[in-house]
């Protein structure tokens, strides 16, 4: 009876909890329709989240264009298709890697501040100040860090592709002595636009989750400092999670 009750439990919470971060996402939307958002606390969000993030997203995109190349490189000699690294990391860069790597970087960097932050500023009783001063909590909280995470997803992700097939340049050309010419023009003759696009709108739903799961996580902080720090430890992992398992869904549903 104890393995029913603790999975029911758990069944029980999961469900209370997406429920309660579909709800808020629903509502941020709203207030973005109606055009009713805050939009200087937008645009401090948009700096937050994509100006300062730009330095780790170059940094980690780079090495992993190297990486990537590098191992392509060893599979593919054995097949004389050495050419076709080019094509290969940036195909995979734009669909797969620099969407999944670029918002589990955000959720380590940006995500866990933004839980943090709300958690501190709920149980500070900052947020039932607004409320007591009709000010809507969601509207000057949530909905300007969920617009500003799926708006400047895409834009990181455009950045880590460029900075990821940088990287696979280097090492293809410059260290593999693969033929710089035909590194290009495979990239050129078999990329598609839609591998690029796919990429841009997993950025976008990421973005969308991963802000609504920190949000939701901080305003549901309580018990002091040392809720504050389970929040932003859960909003990670979920968010980090979430991540994973929509890329899947979505790469199924657009490929």
């Amino acid at each position: 009876m104890f393995i029913f009750t603790y999975f029911g439990s758990l069944i029980v919470n999961f469900i209370d909890q997406l429920g309660g971060i579909v709800i808020l996402a629903s509502k941020a939307l709203i207030n973005v329709f109606k055009g009713s958002f805050r939009i200087k606390q937008t645009i401090d969000q948009f700096y937050t989240i994509g100006v300062t993030s730009s330095f780790i997203v170059i940094l980690t995109s780079l090495f992993i264009g190297m990486v990537e190349a590098l191992q392509i490189y060893h599979g593919f000699q054995k097949f004389g298709a050495e050419n076709m690294i080019g094509y290969t990391v940036a195909v995979s860069l734009g669909r797969e890697l620099s969407p999944v790597f670029t918002a589990l970087m955000i959720v380590a960097r940006n995500i866990s501040a933004m839980s943090a932050e709300i958690g501190t500023m709920k149980i500070t009783e900052q947020i039932d100040a607004m409320e007591v001063m009709a000010v809507d909590p969601i509207n000057y909280i949530v909905t300007p860090r969920i617009v500003a995470t799926v708006v400047m997803l895409p834009f990181l992700v455009a950045l880590s592709n460029v900075v990821g097939n940088i990287g696979g340049y280097i090492v293809g050309v410059f260290i593999l002595k693969v033929n710089s010419v035909s590194y290009i023009d495979n990239i050129k003759q078999y990329l598609d636009l839609s591998d690029l696009t796919y990429g841009f709108i997993k950025a976008a739903v990421f973005g969308l989750i991963i802000s609504s799961i920190g949000c939701y996580m901080g305003l549901n902080t309580s018990k002091g400092a040392k809720g504050v720090g389970l929040s932003t430890t859960k909003a990670v992992v979920v968010s980090s999670v979430a991540i994973l398992v929509a890329d899947y869904i979505l790469s199924a549903f657009l490929f």
